[in-house]
């Protein structure tokens, strides 16, 4: 029997969420803060991640949380970690992180424990950075130090951090997004990738948006996100050459703008970045077959609800 998570929470959540979601956005950092992001070719960047949480179709509560490394600029698999979980805190528009992101910052946890050597040193992600949602929360300011948090989850010192670290002298009229969320709490580099747009701040797709797209020709070529503030959120960028719909790439945390697109383009071997795509539709690591991941993932799921349906039945 197919589940679904619970309707929507409680408003003392909701109100919980929205401090802890503006507090977050404090942390979040929009400048390189690493040699090899300020590096033409990247030199110093070994190791690229991608994370995702995926579900069976009919069912919102079981989901795989999977999180893959690759080598770079080779692209080829180091670490893959695929894990069942169940999402019991319902889908609320803008508050997704708080459903998904605790499994995924486990994930990277578990990692820093057993392999810190196969950590990897960005983290491109399914969703978007500060190309996100307006209003839902207080507006922060985005530091332009590095900020620190801890993980798993936030103690009595990431409050206090939050409370006194020193903002920008501008508002930042950004949105606060899944990979701004995961980034602030692994404190890893992170890059949105989203594959459609997501209309905030007056960005509509919209006939001129289509025309921008039409005159995107080369693998690379992109164009700016200006929303309605006159704040640039993101970049829409061709990123392969036979590509005909953009990927909408926006900062997560630590991570200009500008590295953020060069780099989602150099992990490009076709539209989707490898260390999402290699996450999403599974690896050849350690002499697997393509789709194995995937594949194990639907596996558990399957035989999760056979047992539910057959204690179900008895």
């Amino acid at each position: 029997m197919a589940r679904k998570a619970a309707g929507r929470p409680p408003e003392e959540t909701l109100s919980l969420w929205k401090r802890e979601q503006a507090l977050l956005k404090t942390l979040v950092v929009d400048r390189d803060t690493e040699a090899w992001q300020r590096d033409p070719a990247f030199s110093g960047l070994q190791r690229v991640g991608g994370v995702d949480v995926s579900f069976v179709k009919g069912d919102s509560v079981s989901a795989c949380a999977s999180l893959v490394v690759l080598s770079y600029p080779e692209l080829e698999v180091m670490y893959e970690d695929c894990r069942m979980v169940s999402l019991t805190a319902p889908y609320v528009s803008g508050f997704l992180a708080f459903r998904e992101v605790p499994f995924l910052v486990d994930a990277v946890q578990q990692l820093r424990e057993k392999e810190p050597r196969l950590m990897p040193q960005v983290l491109f992600v399914d969703g978007n950075g500060v190309l996100h949602h307006r209003g839902l929360c207080s507006r922060g300011k985005v530091q332009r130090g590095s900020g620190v948090a801890p993980i798993p989850t936030l103690s009595l010192n990431c409050w206090t951090h939050c409370l006194t670290s020193p903002a920008s002298s501008s508002s930042a009229p950004a949105g606060f997004g899944v990979a701004c969320h995961l980034g602030v709490l692994t404190d890893l580099p992170c890059i949105g990738v989203a594959k459609k747009l997501l209309q905030v701040d007056g960005l509509e797709n919209n006939a001129l948006h289509k025309e921008k797209i039409r005159l995107l020709k080369a693998g690379g070529d992109s164009f700016p996100l200006m929303g309605g503030s006159g704040t640039v959120l993101g970049m829409a960028l061709k990123s392969h050459d036979h590509s005909t719909k953009p990927l909408y790439v926006s900062v997560g945390h630590k991570m200009s703008l500008e590295a953020a697109v060069r780099l989602t383009h150099g992990c490009c071997k076709f539209r989707i970045p490898e260390p999402v795509r290699q996450e999403q539709e599974g690896t050849e690591a350690k002499g697997m077959p393509p789709g194995s991941l995937r594949r194990a993932c639907s596996q558990l799921l399957c035989c999760k609800l056979l047992c539910e349906v057959h204690v179900a039945e008895n």
